[in-house]
């Protein structure tokens, strides 16, 4: 599966699959699991914690605010939608670039 299968650019909003491994002891972005982005977060998947964690941490990854991650799919699955909301197109693009030298390609 190729980085770009991991995501799509709609305007300016950049749509994230994303496989979550909750209780990992190494959070942070770990490659592509089938077609998404595998995220491991230390929080356990309780009261939306896990959520929080993965918004925080493809906040940092991407470089933008936290507000701008929402998590707008699989809110109680490992298997969620995160999107990305950017103020214009080229912003858009420049994340997504950053999305795939996260996700290895």
């Amino acid at each position: 599966m190729t980085a770009e299968a991991v995501f799509t650019v709609d305007g300016t909003t950049i749509r994230i699959r994303v496989f979550v491994q909750p209780r990992s002891s190494r959070p942070g972005v770990a490659g592509v699991h089938g077609d998404a982005l595998k995220v491991r977060v230390a929080a356990p998947p309780e009261d939306g914690r896990a959520n929080d964690e993965v918004c925080r941490l493809l906040a940092r990854a991407l470089r933008v605010h936290r507000r701008a991650v929402v998590v707008s799919a699989g809110h109680t699955s490992r298997a969620k939608t995160g999107e990305v909301g950017c103020p214009d197109a080229a912003t858009a693009s420049a994340r997504a670039a950053l999305l795939v030298g996260l996700a290895g390609g």
